[in-house]
C-alpha cells in the first residue's frame, strides 16, 4: 500500500496526460481482445489456409482492388471489393455461404470487417489470412500473375 501512495499517485498526479493514456491504451487491448474472441470470423495463418484450401476445399475471396488482384493472387481465388460486399452486391459468391471462406486482403487488417459482414449475411464459416497476400508473399508461397 505505502507503494501506491508513495509511487503510483505521485507519478500519476504529475503525469496525468501520460498515465490516462495507458489507462485508454490498456482498456482498448482488453476490449479488442474480448471483440476477438467473441467474433465468428477467426484469423488464420498461411499454413492453414494451404490445409484448409487442399483438405476442405476452402474458397479464397480477395477483396483488394482489381489492379491489385491482377498483380499477384492465390491460386483459384475471387476477386470482390468490399463496396460490393457491403452494397450486398455478392451474387458471384453466393453459392460459397455453406464453404469455407478466407478473405485476403493486403496486410490482414481490413479483412475482419468484412467478414462480420458475411457473417451476418448467411456464411457459415469465415476467416480472414493473418497478414493478408503480403504476409503470403514474404513467405514466397505461389502467385497467380495476370
Amino acid at each position: 500500500m505505502d507503494f501506491i501512495t508513495l509511487e503510483i499517485l505521485p507519478f500519476v498526479k504529475n503525469h496525468l496526460l501520460l498515465s490516462l493514456g495507458w489507462i485508454v491504451l490498456f482498456i482498448a487491448i482488453i476490449v479488442l481482445t474480448i471483440k476477438g474472441k467473441l467474433s465468428k470470423v477467426k484469423i488464420i495463418n498461411n499454413a492453414q489456409a494451404i490445409h484448409m484450401v487442399n483438405k476442405q476445399e476452402a474458397v479464397i475471396i480477395d477483396i483488394r482492388s482489381a489492379d491489385s488482384f491482377k498483380k499477384g493472387h492465390i491460386t483459384d481465388s475471387h476477386n470482390i471489393l468490399p463496396i460490393d460486399i457491403k452494397n450486398a452486391s455478392t451474387k458471384s459468391i453466393e453459392k460459397f455461404k455453406e464453404n469455407i471462406v478466407i478473405l485476403i486482403d493486403d496486410n490482414g487488417l481490413s479483412s475482419t470487417s468484412i467478414g462480420e459482414i458475411l457473417v451476418k449475411r448467411g456464411f457459415l464459416n469465415v476467416f480472414v489470412l493473418k497478414d493478408g497476400i503480403a504476409g503470403w508473399n514474404g513467405e514466397n508461397l505461389p502467385l497467380v500473375r495476370k
